[in-house]
């Protein structure tokens, strides 16, 4: 059959007002109750039985059904509280399953706003649903309430659509007037009909008759005159009047948070002890559309109540809380607007997942935002000025219970520092790279490897100001960094993991979370902050902050500055605060007649302000008092010249975290069949761990290899990586300095995706060269590897720092199986070497994680 054709609805004088439905046709039918749009219905399934139609029921929705079982019927039943994106994609399967041809009667799309609660996802559903039925010449026939949805959404549908037919009943008549008619033209098409007893059609062609029929209008819309506003609006309006009466309800408060907050249980029923509806109200202000403010910012709104809630002497040092919220909504709008939809589908197939992630990611990152949200950017660009700005990713299932995504979404600084236009276009770009960012390879393995690809995972966005203080053409937090309730990194057993550690750093806290070339952050453990390892001041150079990230404000831009170079332009009251002097190397200069000042940055003066220490502990240990489990936070701290400070909570989570468990009795393995033998520098269970493989890597060979070539090398890792996935064997890393590092002269630069089926990281250090290992605790990469539950081992290379034994000839005899593996990987050979170990040969770690001590070996 062609496309086009006509086909017969059960009601022949219909078909000839409407020049007969076509193949290809949606039908959107406005009704006041359901049963006007059931006496169109019903005649159409029971014509497409007996013309021998595949006709279907989608059912979704709560109402009673619009039809029962029948031969000749076929009904799916669905589940729309699933989610926008579940949903949809079910229907677009189920389309694609019956193919070309096949009739549609949908329940009403009302009800996808009930269940979404906007109607902004409600006509998403509609327009991406809507052109692919076209596409197969299907006919389906859908339902929308009169006065439920705001104009623009009924307008979005009506432009959508091949029909659209508003349905008006009383007692006594029922009247039917087709709006829009797709592709043909009759003179008396447009006109109002009544549907009489015997289903036929009369023209109303007389004021008499075009009374009645107008008196009905007219009256509908005196009852229904405010409601043709958003739903969500009026909802919240209505929330807001029965509040201040003093009459809101448990349930308006649950619809609240699951359609504004977040549908995590856990971290709902955190929100419902904490918040009031004043906060909800507040928040819901300062959004830009509708659907969830995400996990990150769920979050730190969360972190911040419950300061507020159980330790309020502390108030007067936390900046206000002044962020704005870009709606999960605004993310799907822009994915369908910009006519993605298919795209993104294909992409969610196991077939695609991977290969079509960079088509759509270029794709998002070349979309438009339509006006109407564009103008609502402007209001909130205008609020924060000239003032840097953070646009920060805010997911759906972003920093809930199980699942951080640390570091796998971006987050882009607008420094503002040029004209409203230029900071409307550069705030956009932002946004949409966060948008593309769900297509980053590294998010997707994350996904994927945790059983959520195939959840629906919108996307919000958390607006943050940059909390900072301006230091001439610089803008940058005087500190920041990131805190742990809880510590399994100790330098020394008379520290408390419970106390809480602070990993604290000069300038923006970027530095903090990133395992970035040459620079160390402060760790500071709150139950002794001022505890080091470090005693000599060269000591305390060398593992320094070299570099901080700052907001350059003459060039609108985020920088890496070296410290030395920063030095002379920040006033001495601040560096006195994040500084101190290498006195040996001072010393030296003057011995050599070159006096000079030598200054590192260590945040000594700041660790050493015990209000400030106690603060922090105190909201540390408070939040995973009340979230019921260790947490993690990102901070920042800025000071007046007077000393006096402020402390910003801008993000909190749950926090995965290795427990102790029991002792793990340690054997004693000859020297000669000892790979390693470490005290205090892992981290991880106590632990017994059979070893498959072992991937080594050299550190002379690896060094020098070509600068601009060492990142190949970790595609051939990536792919070792993949060809032991799903094969149940342990695989250890052994690599030298720091694994994940941005600076290739410093360790192998690999991404977690590329790590992400191993076992154990063994880092260990070359001196001769330059390789020293970092334990990194709270990098994005650690959070990784804490959350897949892989075993960390330092391996530094002399007693004094904890290694007792580490034998590189190890492996000397044992034959590599790279060539087998990799079979393209020949120029790497020298490099990289895999070891494969059986039964027969077994290599085991051992770890005693309360004794703080760990050993690999072959154990016979």
């Amino acid at each position: 059959m062609s496309a086009f054709e006509r086909i017969k609805s059960g009601i022949p004088s219909l078909d000839k007002v409407l020049d007969n439905i076509r193949l290809g046709d949606n039908v959107v039918i406005q009704v006041t109750c359901l049963n006007d749009f059931k006496r169109i219905v019903d005649p159409f399934v029971n014509q497409s039985i007996e013309d021998k139609r595949n006709i279907i029921y989608i059912r979704f929705s709560s109402h009673e059904p619009l039809l029962e079982h029948r031969e000749g019927l076929k009904i799916y039943q669905l589940n729309a509280n699933q989610g926008f994106e579940v949903f949809t994609v079910e229907v677009h399967n189920i389309i694609k399953k019956e193919g070309t041809e096949a009739f549609y009667v949908f329940d009403s799309l009302s009800d996808l706003q009930v269940a979404w609660s906007t109607d902004l996802m409600m006509g998403n559903f509609f327009c991406v649903t809507c052109p692919y039925l076209f596409e197969l010449d299907t006919v389906a026939l859908f339902p929308v309430l009169r006065g439920h949805h705001d104009f623009t959404t009924i307008a979005r549908i009506q432009e959508t659509t091949q029909l659209f037919i508003d349905v008006h009943s009383n007692e006594k008549d029922t009247f039917i007037h087709p709006i829009k008619v797709w592709n043909r033209y009759l003179p008396d098409m447009y006109l109002p009909y009544r549907l009489n007893d015997d289903n036929q059609l009369e023209a109303l062609t007389n004021s008499v008759d075009l009374a009645d029929y107008y008196n009905l209008i007219h009256n509908e819309q005196r009852i229904q005159s405010e409601q043709n506003i958003d739903s969500y609006d009026r909802f919240f309006r209505e929330a807001k009047e029965s509040y201040y009466r003093g009459e809101i309800t448990e349930l308006t408060v649950n619809k609240i948070i699951r359609s504004m907050m977040t549908r995590d249980n856990k971290m709902a029923s955190l929100i419902k002890e904490e918040f009031s509806p004043e906060d909800y109200f507040y928040i819901k202000e300062r959004m830009i559309g509708t659907g969830t403010i995400g996990g990150k910012a769920c979050g730190m709104l969360l972190a911040r109540k419950m300061v507020a809630n159980y330790l309020p002497e502390y108030g007067k040092y936390l900046e206000p809380q002044d962020s704005y919220y870009i709606g999960t909504d605004i993310f799907y709008s822009y994915i369908v607007e910009n006519k993605l939809w298919k795209l993104r589908i294909l992409q969610r197939s196991e077939e695609h997942y991977f290969d079509k992630a960079e088509e759509l990611r270029n794709a998002i990152l070349n979309g438009k935002f339509p006006e109407s949200v564009r103008a609502q950017f402007r209001r909130m660009l205008d609020y924060f000025g000239q003032i840097p700005i953070i646009v920060r990713s805010s997911s759906f299932l972003e920093d809930g219970f199980g699942n951080a995504f640390a570091g796998k979404y971006e987050s882009v600084f607008c420094v503002n520092a040029c004209s409203p236009e230029d900071r409307l276009l550069q705030f956009e770009d932002a946004v949409r790279r966060v948008y593309a960012s769900t297509m980053d390879r590294s998010a997707l393995e994350y996904r994927k490897q945790r059983g959520l690809d195939k959840m629906d995972e919108q996307m919000a966005i958390l607006v943050q100001r940059v909390s900072g203080t301006k230091f001439d053409k610089y803008y940058m937090p005087c500190a920041a960094g990131v805190g742990f309730s809880y510590s399994v990194y100790r330098w020394s057993d008379e520290l408390s993991a419970e106390a809480g550690l602070l990993r604290l750093v000069a300038g923006l806290g970027t530095k903090a979370v990133d395992r970035t070339g040459v620079d160390y952050p402060r760790l500071v453990n709150l139950d002794s902050p001022q505890s080091t390892t470090l005693i000599r001041s060269s000591d305390k150079h060398r593992f320094s902050q070299r570099r901080m990230d700052v907001i350059d404000l003459q060039k609108n831009e985020v920088r890496e500055i070296s410290v030395s170079d920063l030095i002379p332009e920040l006033p001495d009251w601040y560096l006195k605060l994040i500084c101190e002097h290498d006195y040996e190397t001072e010393r030296m200069f003057y011995e050599s007649g070159r006096p000079r000042s030598i200054l590192f940055v260590s945040c000594d003066e700041i660790v050493k302000k015990k209000e400030l220490m106690k603060m922090m502990k105190d909201i540390l240990s408070t939040l995973e008092e009340h979230y019921g489990n260790p947490v993690d936070i990102e901070y920042t701290i800025n000071f007046r010249k007077d000393g006096a400070f402020t402390v910003n909570i801008l993000q909190c989570r749950p926090m995965s975290v290795w427990q102790s468990g029991t002792n793990q009795e340690i054997p004693e393995i000859e020297k000669d069949k000892t790979l390693l033998k470490v005290n205090q520098t892992f981290m991880g269970n106590s632990s017994k761990i059979d070893i498959d493989v072992v991937v080594w890597i050299d550190s002379k060979k690896y060094h020098c290899y070509p600068y601009n070539q060492k990142s190949s090398i970790c595609s051939v890792i990536s792919k070792i990586n993949k060809y032991y996935a799903g094969t149940d064997k342990k695989l250890m890393l052994v690599s030298p300095g720091r694994i994940g590092t941005s600076s290739p002269d410093l360790g192998v630069p690999v991404v977690f995706s590329d790590i992400s089926n191993f076992k154990i990281l063994c880092e260990y250090a070359d001196t001769e060269i330059g390789f020293i290992p970092e334990l990194s605790y709270g990098s994005h990469m650690f959070q990784d590897i804490v959350e897949t539950e892989m075993f960390y081992v330092a391996v530094m290379g002399t007693e004094q720092n904890g290694t007792e034994i580490f034998r590189k000839e190890f492996f000397r005899d044992e034959i590599s199986v790279l060539k087998y593996i990799v079979p393209n990987a020949e120029n790497y050979s020298d490099i990289i070497k895999v070891y494969e170990f059986s039964s027969a040969k077994s290599l085991k770690l051992y770890a005693d994680f309360k004794k703080r001590t760990v050993i690999c070996g072959i154990n016979i």
